[in-house]
């Protein structure tokens, strides 16, 4: 039977207690495919942080203590409750976000893995002995934060939510989550199977804008680590505030304007397929890592144009449980807004708008926040819209005659998160990865993420690296011990 999407009140995981706001506030969750109310979310503030923080704090000594397999096997007792609610979480998220179900129960699955992939690191923590004269010894350890702030975004929300909590917790952590104050409701639900494996205050849950949560937690002297996932300007804003009341160790996982480079050998057919794979069309280019620049040799660009426009011109908006869909609703009205901004820029700016960019109006959807996928040639590099993220729907695309220019006009952006290079020659490929400024490239592949292989970006993109081990000890500080037993 399929579980029906709740049209309630849900509450924040608070020291084990599920709580509303301190001053009662709420927030509207609404289905952007829709604009139905789902229900509504607590709007947290400065108090509940602190009271989430302190219940963190006070479960930390025990955790601790645990040892590393009791944790592993809570976070895998975690892992297996999100498995046996996996249908539940994927439709929640599916109405909240407005992406496509199918895409949301694919989240579910990676969130699930996430999880038991840290599980599975947890004696991995080690230390080591350092040579010492006759007498002496000395060996590091592994020791956790304590408590750790993780602000995550909308456009994964289960699967953020999720995945992101499993390396701290293993690491011996205490965590309080703020999921995004426009897709809640999974990461609440997930507060609530928590409740049930973990032990109180060991995962806390609180809900609210970005401003108030957001910034208490940033703020808070106890949170001494702090992840961020979410645009470049908030990131930087994160990471000032977290330093003005402490010296902290805060990553983040920031934007992207990722290109996609299509030499002149390269299988076209294919090309054209990973270009709209890349850009995330089916959840409306809501990713940080969308190859939102294509980046096409000159001898092959017309013909490469004609059949990428003949493929995104035919892709499908529909509501989230449409198995015949191929792309889903923008996450709220100001991202939507944001976006056919964005479109109406780059017909100002002189780039050529080949299809797609307007909002869609057809019968069933004209209450929802969708836009057709849009396609620009005739991009400038230097423009607005070859430089800044749009986090929608929108890919321009540029041409290059020379592999020096292709590298310029790839690392010619304040971004490097990720990158893709299409050609059937060894060297390019490599020659290129090389170059260009990006955290995570791929070769005749786009968007691929592989367990144990580290993502993030470099320059304005982010610091820090997660989805593998490098994760897993970014939650733990060394300690160096010497001892003197004798002559």
């Amino acid at each position: 039977m399929t579980p029906p999407i709740p049209v309630a009140a849900r509450r924040m995981l608070i020291g084990g207690e599920l709580r509303d706001a301190l001053d009662g506030s709420t927030l509207d969750a609404l289905a952007p495919a829709t604009g139905a109310l789902l229900g509504t979310v607590p709007a947290g503030g400065p108090a509940d942080v602190d009271a989430a923080v302190g219940a963190a704090a006070a479960a930390y000594p025990a955790w601790r203590a645990a040892g590393p397999l009791p944790r592993a096997a809570a976070v895998e007792a975690l892992a297996a409750a999100v498995a046996g609610h996996a249908e539940e979480l994927a439709r929640l998220d599916a109405a909240d976000n407005g992406r496509l179900l199918t895409e949301m129960r694919r989240d579910v699955t990676s969130a699930v893995a996430a999880l038991r992939y840290f599980a599975g690191l947890a004696l991995q923590l080690r230390g080591e002995t350092v040579p010492s004269p006759g007498g002496e010894l000395t060996w590091t350890t592994r020791i956790p934060f304590g408590v750790v702030g993780r602000i995550v975004p909308f456009n994964h929300p289960l699967m953020f939510a999720a995945a992101k909590i499993a390396a701290p917790l293993v690491a011996g952590n205490c965590v309080v989550l703020k999921p995004s104050e426009h897709t809640s409701l999974s990461a609440l639900r997930l507060g609530e199977l928590a409740r049930d494996v973990l032990p109180a205050g060991v995962l806390n849950v609180v809900t609210g804008l970005g401003t108030t949560v957001g910034d208490a937690l940033a703020a808070h002297p106890a949170v001494r680590r702090l992840a961020f996932t979410g645009s470049v300007a908030t990131g930087r804003a994160v990471q000032r505030r977290a330093a003005e009341t402490g010296v902290k160790t805060v990553t983040v996982e920031l934007g992207g304007k990722n290109p996609l480079l299509v030499f002149p050998d390269a299988d076209l057919d294919e090309a054209v397929a990973a270009a709209v794979r890349g850009m995330n069309f089916t959840w409306q280019g809501q990713s940080c890592g969308s190859l939102s620049r294509v980046v096409v040799h000159e001898s092959v660009h017309d013909e490469f144009v004609e059949r990428l426009v003949a493929r995104v011109a035919a892709l499908r908006p529909g509501l989230p449980e449409d198995t015949g869909a191929d792309t889903g609703a923008i996450v709220n009205r100001s991202q939507l807004e944001k976006v056919l901004g964005h479109v109406r820029i780059g017909v100002e700016d002189g780039a050529r708008l080949r299809t797609g960019g307007e909002r869609v109006g057809d019968e069933g959807l004209a209450d929802g926040l969708f836009v057709r996928p849009a396609v620009f040639t005739d991009v400038e590099a230097g423009s607005r819209l070859a430089q800044e993220e749009i986090f929608g729907p929108v890919l321009a695309v540029l041409r290059f005659g020379t592999e020096a220019e292709a590298i310029e006009i790839a690392n010619g952006v304040s971004y490097g998160l990720t990158a893709s290079v299409f050609t059937r020659d060894l060297g390019t490929a490599h020659r290129v990865a090389e170059q260009v400024d990006a955290g995570y490239v791929w070769i005749n592949e786009v968007s691929r993420h592989l367990p144990g292989a580290p993502y993030g970006g470099v320059k304005d993109s982010g610091v820090g690296r997660e989805e593998d081990f490098e994760e897993l000890l970014s939650y733990t500080q060394t300690k160096t011990v010497h001892v003197r037993f004798g002559s």
